[in-house]
This record gives structure tokens, C-alpha cells and sequence, in this order.
């Protein structure tokens, strides 16, 4: 960002110097409008910060809330949308923050309170760069990592590559998951064999990809048909006790 501030000393045209601040990350923004009186007026232009709220936030659709209405954009407290986007900002950042705070010690999780938080992290209404943002972080719990995934990939419908590259440039691609089921004995010439169980370490770049499909559908399901429990732990699997030891004997 210096290099770059060294280099626009001199102002350039005005739709050049926009072409470029659309091309900045936030923060560069907020650095490069403090380089001279151009580039402040530049970079806090509804023009700029609109488009900075589509790229961050696609699912608020501002074309159903015109500024002219009593949607909350045009609030008095709203002076520019440089403002919105602070106050949304702070706002998302607040409620993932408590999400974190409640789930940060989960070593081992039954599927019904992973299901859970999938809905409260619904419920905030966060989009993927939120997510980036947020939850794919080293140093949170590798669950809350899986959590994101799962998210970013079955209720926004991100591109597994999208997903990926997110993954990788957060360095938790590598990181894994044990997940563990049990499925309902299958019937054999009148008898009912024993509980089949299941276990599989995936990594986040596994579930990224197709290689663990048959996984993310047993998390996306839950404990529904056959499938009569799910586990989700931080692996290594083998520190975690599976629990659920019972086994039916062949019966009539």
C-alpha cells in the first residue's frame, strides 16, 4: 500500500483513479483516501462503496431497497454508504463473533447441534467473504471452519473452486475432521444384522471437492433414514470416545 501511495502522488484522471480504488481490498481504500484531498473525496463516493457492498454482501439486494425510501440505508444515521457499509460491517462482525464465542470449544458435536449452528450462521444472513472473513481463521476450532464450508458451499451455493482457494488462502485446507455414523443393521434372510459403523478423517480441501460427496450429504441429512447417529469431531478421531457402542444381535 505504500508503493501504491507513492505512486499516485501525482492525481490521475478521475475515472482511472476509480478503476483502481475499485480494484483495492477495503483497508487499501480507507489507506489510499488519506493520501491527499483527491483521493479522500475519490474514496468516499456513493459510486465506489456501492459497488463495495454488492461485491461483499451479493444477497442484500439493494435494488428492492431504493435510498429514497424508509429502508434502513437511507436512515438519518446513514450519511453515505461508506457509512452503511462500516455499520453492516460491524454489525455482521458483532453477531459471528458471539457465534464463535458459543461454539469455539466444541471437540465433539452430535449432528443435531452441528445442524444448529448451520441455521443460527443461516440466520445471520452472512455471505462468503463474511465467512473468509470470520470463520476461516487457524486459529478457531476446525469445526467452525467445517461449519463455514458447509455453509459457503450448500446454502450460498459458492463454487467448490471458490471454496477452495478461500481454503488455501487461509492455510486450513490441510486441516481435518473425523466424522463418525451409525447405520440400522441390514436384513439378511430374515435376520437383522448388527448397527454398521462408520468413520472417515477428511480434511477441509476433501469436502471442497467431490472426493468426500458421500460425507457432506450423511452431515447435510443428519440422523434421518437409516442413518441413526452422527458425530463430528476434531480430529485425531482416536481421542475422541465413540460413545454409541450398541449393537443389536441377529433377531427374528
Amino acid at each position: 500500500m505504500k508503493q501504491l501511495s507513492c505512486a499516485l502522488i501525482f492525481d490521475p484522471p478521475s475515472d482511472i483513479a476509480f478503476r483502481v480504488a475499485a480494484l483495492l481490498p477495503v483497508r487499501d481504500v480507507c489507506a489510499l483516501g488519506s493520501c491527499s484531498k483527491f483521493w479522500r473525496e475519490l474514496c468516499g463516493t456513493d459510486q465506489l462503496w456501492i459497488s463495495m457492498i454488492k461485491q461483499r454482501w451479493p444477497s442484500l439486494r439493494l435494488s428492492d431497497h431504493p435510498f429514497n425510501s424508509d429502508d434502513s440505508i437511507s436512515q438519518p444515521h446513514f450519511r453515505d454508504l461508506k457509512g452503511f457499509y462500516v455499520k453492516r460491517h460491524n454489525e455482521v462482525g458483532s453477531r459471528v463473533v458471539k457465534f464463535v464465542e458459543q461454539w469455539s470449544f466444541s471437540v465433539s458435536v452430535e449432528v443435531q447441534g452441528y445442524l444448529k449452528a448451520m441455521k443460527e450462521l443461516c440466520s445471520m444472513q452472512v455471505d462468503f467473504m463474511d465467512v473468509q472473513m470470520f470463520l476461516f481463521k487457524q486459529e478457531l476450532n476446525v469445526f467452525l471452519n467445517l461449519v463455514g464450508l458447509h455453509y459457503c458451499v450448500n446454502w450460498l451455493g459458492v463454487p467448490l473452486q471458490h471454496v477452495m482457494d478461500a481454503l488455501q488462502g487461509s492455510d486450513i485446507s490441510e486441516r481435518q475432521v473425523s466424522i463418525k455414523w451409525w447405520k440400522v443393521g441390514r436384513w439378511s434372510n430374515g435376520f437383522r444384522l448388527r448397527d454398521e459403523s462408520h468413520y472417515r478423517v477428511v480434511s477441509l480441501a476433501d469436502l471442497a471437492t467431490k472426493k468426500q460427496e458421500d460425507v457432506l450429504g450423511v452431515l447435510s441429512r443428519g440422523a434421518v433414514y437409516e442413518v441413526i447417529r452422527v458425530q463430528i469431531s476434531v480430529a485425531s478421531p482416536l481421542s475422541v470416545p465413540w460413545t454409541c457402542h450398541t449393537s443389536l444381535l441377529p433377531q427374528r
